[in-house]
């Protein structure tokens, strides 16, 4: 094989290297995190799920019985949450628009109270170690956690990645199905105020 022919087949062999290796989520990640750069892709700001007259939320029941065990073992539900904001994101380390909103949601994730915002990073890898390593590759440290059983509503998404915003009583806030930006001044505000309305 000369040199020319080498050339017209370089691409090629680098596309099926991208294509069918670890790579493919990583460098098409990569692609669409700088279409999230644009601006197009944004979230949807939460606002609160009702008007009705506010009761706390320590008398309401909690609406989702969600059992997760997380990275480290440790089995928790969704309802241990109650009171406090929970951003839910269903996600993959084999699913390039995951991996491209992933940045933004660890910046989020930094930015907000612990106490008042809880994140829930629920993964559908069938290996815990390939979600643990994209974690250590990226440096996140926001908690992930897997699903011991069938998702209920309003979790049950047909596609990845999929978020959603529960108010302190449980009630979805908003809902967002495929990747977004969620990095912005604006969602963080909506978040915060979400936190502080009379439900909580």
């Amino acid at each position: 094989m000369n040199r020319k022919n080498l050339l017209q087949w370089l691409p090629w062999a680098i596309f099926a290297v991208v294509m069918f290796t670890d790579l493919r989520p990583l460098v098409l990640g990569k692609l669409q995190r700088g279409l999230l750069a644009t601006g197009l892709w944004r979230a949807e700001a939460p606002v609160a799920p009702s008007k009705a007259p506010a009761m706390p939320v320590s008398s309401l029941t909690y609406p989702h019985n969600l059992p997760l065990v997380g990275l480290d073992g440790k089995q928790i539900n969704l309802s241990d949450l109650k009171g406090k904001i929970v951003f839910v994101n269903l996600w993959a380390s084999w699913c390039p628009p995951c991996v491209a909103e992933m940045p933004g949601i660890h910046a989020l994730y930094k930015k907000l109270d612990p106490a008042k915002v809880a994140f829930v990073m629920i993964s559908f890898d069938q290996n815990p170690v390939k979600a643990q390593r994209l974690l250590q590759r990226k440096g996140y440290t926001f908690p992930v956690y897997f699903p011991t059983g069938p998702l209920p509503a309003p979790f049950d998404s047909n596609s990845i990645p999929s978020t959603v915003i529960l108010a302190p009583d449980g009630k979805v806030a908003a809902r967002h199905d495929g990747m977004a930006d969620y990095d912005t001044p604006e969602f963080k505000a909506a978040l915060e105020e979400l936190a502080a309305s009379p439900q909580s």
